[in-house]
């Protein structure tokens, strides 16, 4: 598949400029100023740069895309991003794959991820239900190990929400959106200068909905609701051109249900214990710049964040009364799981560097990331071959006590400078050591309590070569060749054997071709780019369920495959077709492998990684009437994906999704109609394959679906006038 990447890349860098300026045989000169596309500013870098010079794959999901698409949530949106996929299994995505590397579920054991999670430089990775979308600014997503800015916790890339800032002149807004399955929303800003030299902005927002399953045992619409309270609230403080701080306080508070699954995989549930998945968290950060010199700055970081996680699900998906049916054997089967998890974390980042701006730019700088957490994990259960013979029942009745700290520093430095008039060289490098603790007790009635203790420390490192040509003013060429990491971890379930409970550190290297422009003066934004990730000691998420009458007994063990590679293409398009209308493009490819996977001393073949989809693409167009007139459509697809690594044999469906929004705005007010999901298409999220239906458990598929149809209305009002 390489080769095949290698040629869409350069058709894209060769003929689609080409295309794209014998679309418009205007000159460019001849566009108004009003047509042209904004430079798009990525933030989550060590410096802020223009998309365009940016040496590696990054998609920005700005205002325009967030608010065109009315949108709630980061699962709303994410399918607009090449090669980024989620796992279901939570009320919203907690757990993010790039490129098909990253986790799927997280029960016990160390937080450990792949892909790093930030809310305005607050670490919240593993913890994406925190990321709602009012009052957000952009999305960044860069794609590929970043083992220079973030570490050991982006092995496949990095994720950045960036909330809006503080303005000094006064603004305020408020919407009202209601939908379908009783959803409603309501939310205000306001921003404005506090005294002669900060500026303030605050944002709540409050969401609610039933949720799309109806639980039949119960009779309720409402056990997988959504219940989402967000507040924002920034400060800036200028008091010279040489020094700004900015404070950010989030505040976090979700508190939906959880309720699924069901054995004939619909929306009809039949749980009597449904549960919740619950997140409360607060996150701080204040970030200092000071220039020392014209082009010379000091950065202060510092931030922390503090999640209360309550998750849980009814684990057998019944009651009694199904139970008690002929086909299942008239048995008493009642398992239920519930999760406590308290989290906090701390970091602290100084920096010092030249501005990029310049040809040399260098730059250095410490960080350290402390994090401490708790978990209970409360398993109970009964199974009774027969109703009235007690002597035939089974109890599993496991609860686990554990503590987990953790301490991250590292040293870091980046530098590059012009190589002539055409080219500018950069290398950065990362070196970290990462020390862990971890205790655990697991009691059983009747079972010796077991208590388990790990203490690993691992020395990481990785760093990024980077070069790029300059074809033309706005257009450039780029490689890279980078270096990610990842610390290693332990497994928890019962009945694994010692050499499975310790998993070592793993770390990729990444080739990457890419081509950007601005052409068409700036009315037509390309990106493209051809990878090549190779895989050492890769950490691979299997299951085993040693008791197949017990679904808790279904265990996630972590464990290091040899080898394996991530290869693809991603291209995006952004064309300003006229001043009406806007056009968009995305499109990824993807071939995954893994090579040396053991299972009960066998070799197993070889096959593609777990949600790791082979193809993504989006669509959209965009009308906006200077007489208040508005539109998007977007239309999205995902392709077919593995479930789970082996045993799990089977895989999603691929499918395609169509959004609409139509509206009109008319002074300080906005009116919009949508429509999501317009043709109610059933589609997967996450899956299982395990047995779980009494009396003879036969391994079967069960899967959790996205949303179905949802049709709404929003109002919106802007002090200064609908934008």
């Amino acid at each position: 598949m390489l080769s095949r990447s290698l040629i869409a890349v350069l058709l894209l860098s060769g003929a689609l400029p080409a295309m794209a300026a014998g679309a418009d045989p205007a000159p460019a000169a001849s566009a108004p100023a009003s047509s042209e596309l904004p430079d798009v500013v990525v933030t989550s870098t060590l410096q802020p740069t223009t998309v365009l010079q940016v040496p590696t794959s990054v998609t920005v999901l700005d205002s325009s895309v967030l608010e065109g698409a009315s949108q709630q949530h980061f699962q709303d949106v994410l399918s607009q991003v090449p090669n980024l996929n989620w796992a279901g299994d939570t009320s919203r995505p907690r757990y993010f794959q790039i490129r098909g590397i990253g986790e799927l579920e997280q029960y016990q054991g160390a937080p450990n991820p792949s892909v790093g999670f930030l809310i305005d430089d607050i670490d919240f990775s593993g913890l994406g239900s925190a990321a709602t979308l009012y009052d957000v600014d952009q999305v960044e997503v860069l794609r590929g190990p970043q083992g220079t800015r973030y570490g050991a916790n982006a092995l496949a890339g990095l994720i950045y929400v960036k909330s809006k800032e503080p303005e000094r002149a006064f603004d305020a807004g408020a919407d009202v959106g209601v939908a379908t399955y009783n959803t409603r929303s309501y939310g205000a800003y306001v921003t404005g200068a506090v005294g002669d030299d900060s500026a303030a902005r605050l944002a709540v927002q409050r969401y609610t909905s039933d949720g799309f399953y109806h639980n039949l045992y119960l009779n309720r619409y409402d056990t997988n609701r959504r219940d989402e309270n967000t507040l924002r609230a920034r400060w800036r403080y200028q008091p010279s051109a040489a020094l700004r701080v900015d404070l950010t306080v989030l505040r976090a508070q979700i508190d939906n249900g959880y309720d699924a699954y069901a054995i004939d995989n619909t929306r009809n549930t039949q749980s009597d214990s449904p549960s919740t998945d619950t997140q409360h968290s607060t996150g701080v950060a204040v970030k200092a710049r000071y220039a020392l010199t014209t082009d010379t700055a000091l950065t202060a970081i510092a931030t922390y964040a503090g999640s209360r996680v309550v998750y849980g699900y009814d684990s057998d998906w019944g009651n009694s009364r199904l139970w008690a049916q002929p086909q299942f054997g008239d048995v008493i089967y009642n398992y239920t799981d519930l999760q406590h998890r308290d989290r906090i974390t701390r970091s602290a980042e100084l920096r010092i560097g030249r501005d990029g701006d310049q040809a040399f730019h260098w730059i250095a700088g410490v960080y350290a990331l402390q994090l401490h957490e708790t978990l209970n994990d409360t398993s109970l259960g009964l199974y009774q071959y027969v109703p009235t013979d007690p002597t035939t029942a089974t109890l599993t009745d496991t609860v686990v006590e554990s503590g987990y700290r953790s301490l991250n520093g590292a040293v870091f430095g980046e530098v590059g400078n012009d190589l002539g008039p055409l080219w500018h060289w950069t290398a950065g490098a990362r070196v970290e050591r990462r020390t862990t603790a971890y205790d655990d007790l697991t009691t059983n009635p009747g079972v010796p309590d077991v208590a388990n203790h790990f203490a690993p420390a691992d020395n990481l490192w990785g760093g990024a070569l980077t070069l790029n040509y300059r074809l033309q003013a706005n257009e450039t060429l780029y490689g890279a060749l980078q270096r990610g990491y990842k610390a290693g971890g332990f497994n928890l379930s019962g009945g694994l054997l010692p050499g499975q409970l310790v998993f070592a550190p793993e770390s990729d290297v990444n080739l990457e071709l890419g081509y950007k422009a601005a052409l068409l003066d700036h009315r037509l934004n390309l990106s493209s780019d051809v990878f090549y990730t190779r895989r050492h000691s890769l950490q691979a998420k299997t299951s085993v369920q040693n008791d197949p009458t017990n679904p808790n007994a279904f265990q996630l063990l972590t464990e290091n495959v040899p080898h394996g590679y991530n290869e693809g293409v991603e291209a995006e398009a952004r064309w300003r077709a006229t001043q009406r209308w806007t056009l968009g493009a995305a499109l990824g490819l993807l071939e995954t492998q893994y090579s040396g996977l053991i299972q009960n001393g066998v070799v197993l073949p070889d096959r593609r990684l777990a949600h790791a989809a082979p193809w993504q693409a989006a669509l959209n167009a965009q009308y906006r009437d200077p007489h208040g007139w508005f539109g998007r459509l977007d239309i999205t697809g995902l392709g077919p994906f593995y479930f789970d690594l082996p045993p799990v044999p089977t895989s999603s469906g691929g499918y395609w999704l169509a959004n609409l929004k139509a509206g009109y705005a008319f002074g300080a007010w906005s009116v919009s109609v949508w429509d999501h999901n317009a043709f109610n298409r059933n589609y997967a999220v996450r899956g299982f394959y395990f047995g779980q239906e009494p009396p003879n458990f036969p391994n079967k598929s069960y899967v959790q679906l996205g949303d179905p149809r949802v049709l709404g209305l929003d109002v919106s009002w802007r002090l200064g006038g609908a934008r």
